[in-house]
């Protein structure tokens, strides 16, 4: 019989797991309290689209930044960094005083949270043997997706007993103890961590994806750039986010003033979605690490991606036929179901061609993703404005996810971005 390999490297799973899950509670806590910050601040709906796009952009543009310094600093010393700063700028939103505080103060706290993905990435590719990279990539995501889901009806709730400033101080304040709790026990690589046995370890470094010592983290962004997988990785990424995050910004009052719901009820219903993707993610994690044993690498990121495009072409094109609350977001929630299959190849195959410089290829593609969430934010209070319906953003988001089944038709993990060195 063979030796009984530890299983402790689960930790990481777990660690990364809470850490996205504290991270989009802290990011979806302005959706459930944006009727009460429109009303305490006079913002309309376009100035609350600028509102939400303001953390978009910031977490875009210093998404590349954060990656990259984790590539060459480690993820334990940037990583704590981020953390204290995105906690830091979640109380500050509590400070806000008016409509101009409010777009700096969201556009700092996505600038803060912006390299936390991209370093999760990179320490994976350390931590991770290949072949449990979709379920790990799996977990970790629905961690954001739950954190999501529930904090809408707990934060609608807690606006009522709290009002909506004191909510951001109670979130920054966790965030900085999970801080203290990840530099404590994290370390960049299993061979430094002393909480692992050699077997344990011998077993992750020889069944990981090997590092390139010549290249290190110096790749340089033109060479990233030139990559035509990491291109249609981002074109692809645009439009799983585009869609996204509409669930976590305008989803929550779109249905409360169209069904006319109670702000906790609202919540409840706004978390279906998110608990689908949650689900996206595990089967999606399942189906990689399960397509990527049987020997066909290629295929193991392509067929749940592709699968989960289809299903949001099919659930936001269903969503516009529906006429009550509970059928709209059933639709809307095999949406984000399919979505949500999306991330674990994409990310995975960001390892797969980044190797050690995954957290800047990472950064790229999450960057180019959350420009589009960005524009997501914008583009559904113009286009109602411009066009008196909500039901052109749909049939954009419905277009996006078409484009991005093409683009996975052509993306090659094999081809890594050091063969072109």
């Amino acid at each position: 019989m063979g030796t009984r390999i530890p299983t402790k490297r689960y930790g990481f799973f777990l660690g990364s797991f809470l850490i996205t899950l504290l991270l989009y509670v802290d990011r979806v806590c302005i959706s459930s309290a944006k009727d009460s910050i429109s009303a305490d601040l006079s913002l309309t709906d376009i100035q609350m689209g600028w509102v939400l796009s303001a953390f978009a952009l910031g977490y875009a543009l210093f998404q590349v930044p954060g990656g990259t310094l984790g590539d060459k600093f480690g993820v334990r010393k940037v990583m704590t960094t981020i953390m204290v700063l995105w906690s830091i700028f979640t109380g500050l939103t509590g400070v806000a005083w008016n409509y101009i505080s409010m777009l700096f103060f969201r556009f700092v706290f996505g600038a803060g949270e912006a390299g936390a993905f991209p370093n999760i990435s990179r320490a994976a590719f350390s931590w991770v043997p290949t072949k449990e990279r979709g379920i790990f990539q799996g977990i970790n995501f629905s961690g954001s997706r739950l954190g999501a889901a529930f904090a809408l009806p707990l934060v609608a709730y807690l606006i009522d007993a709290w009002g909506w400033k004191n909510i951001f101080y109670f979130f920054g304040a966790i965030g900085v103890v999970f801080a203290v709790l990840f530099f404590t026990f994290f370390r960049n690589k299993p061979e430094e961590h002393s909480g692992l046995s050699d077997i344990e370890k011998e077993y992750i470094v020889k069944n990981r994806q090997q590092e390139v010592e010549k290249i290190g983290g110096h790749l340089p962004i033109k060479t990233v750039l030139s990559s035509k997988n990491v291109i249609l990785a981002m074109i692809q990424y645009i439009g799983s986010n585009f869609i996204f995050f509409f669930m976590l910004t305008w989803l929550f009052p779109y249905i409360k003033v169209k069904y006319e719901l109670s702000l906790v009820t609202t919540g409840f219903y706004a978390m279906l979605p998110l608990l689908a993707g949650a689900v996206g993610n595990w089967v999606s994690g399942f189906m990689v690490d399960s397509i990527y044993k049987k020997g066909k690498w290629k295929q193991s990121r392509q067929i749940p991606a592709t699968i989960g495009f289809i299903l949001v072409v099919i659930g936001i094109l269903s969503s516009l036929y529906m006429d009550t609350a509970l059928a709209s977001v059933l639709c809307l929630s095999v949406a984000i179901f399919g979505a949500d299959m999306t991330l674990s190849p994409s990310w995975s195959f960001c390892m797969d061609i980044g190797e050690e410089n995954s957290g800047k290829v990472s950064g790229m593609m999450n960057m180019a993703g959350n420009l589009g969430a960005f524009s997501t934010a914008l583009a559904f209070p113009y286009l109602r404005g411009w066009t008196g319906s909500d039901e052109p953003f749909f049939y954009v988001a419905a277009v996006l996810g078409v484009i991005a089944i093409f683009c996975w038709s052509f993306m090659n993990p094999n081809k890594k971005l050091n063969d072109d060195i």
